[in-house]
């Protein structure tokens, strides 16, 4: 059976979703269309107003429709310590610990070649111009675990390195190989957090 032109085009769109498959996609339309046209209509003018305002903190890099997010706008939070994370999800994960009162770097992603992702998308320039401003004593890579994840991390490690101020350090053992931040519960993360060990030269 195939659907109206415009109920394909809705279900294709929801595909676009992360972990939408074409079923889970065919009972989103549904609902939306039989169920709850309100809803859908909120959703879509959210989404439109979303993707038409929300940019990159000129700061940190993360979402936000402010030229600096909430985070770095924060008095409190020690700008001397710096956390640097691949996703706007993991500054979430984080946060919801309360372990940490440092400010962060959003990569918006990890190096990977064959993507065609390498330092230029991952805002090392602005990185590179907030390590030499003086202030961040403490660098903590916070990537996750996967192949990828590590590359990043050393390659931001040995930029930090360059600096003698600054102390560079890995989120404690115990984060299961090829883990995400987001996926990780707040003890085990807060754990990972509060005893990360220094990174050495070569390592």
């Amino acid at each position: 059976m195939s659907f109206s032109p415009l109920i394909n085009q809705l279900i294709i769109a929801l595909k676009y979703l992360p972990g939408v498959g074409a079923k889970s996609a065919q009972r989103m339309a549904f609902h939306i269309l039989q169920r709850n046209k309100d809803g859908g209509r909120q959703l879509a003018q959210i989404l439109a107003t979303a993707i038409a305002e929300v940019k990159n903190c000129k700061n940190c890099r993360t979402l936000s429709e402010l030229e600096f997010c909430s985070l770095c706008s924060n008095p409190a939070r020690d700008i001397s310590v710096l956390c640097i994370v691949e996703t706007p999800a993991d500054i979430l994960a984080i946060e919801q610990t309360g372990s940490f009162r440092g400010q962060y770097f959003v990569l918006m992603g990890h190096l990977s070649p064959i993507d065609g992702i390498g330092p230029e998308q991952l805002g090392i320039d602005l990185l590179r111009a907030r390590l030499a401003a003086g202030t961040v004593r403490e660098v903590i890579m916070a990537t996750s675990t996967t192949i990828e994840g590590e590359t990043t991390a050393y390659y931001i490690a040995e930029i930090a390195k360059a600096y003698s101020n600054i102390t560079v350090t890995r989120l404690a053992l115990g984060m299961p190989l090829g883990g995400e931040l987001e996926h990780l519960d707040g003890s085990t993360l807060a754990r990972a957090l509060n005893q990360r060990s220094k990174i050495t030269s070569g390592a």
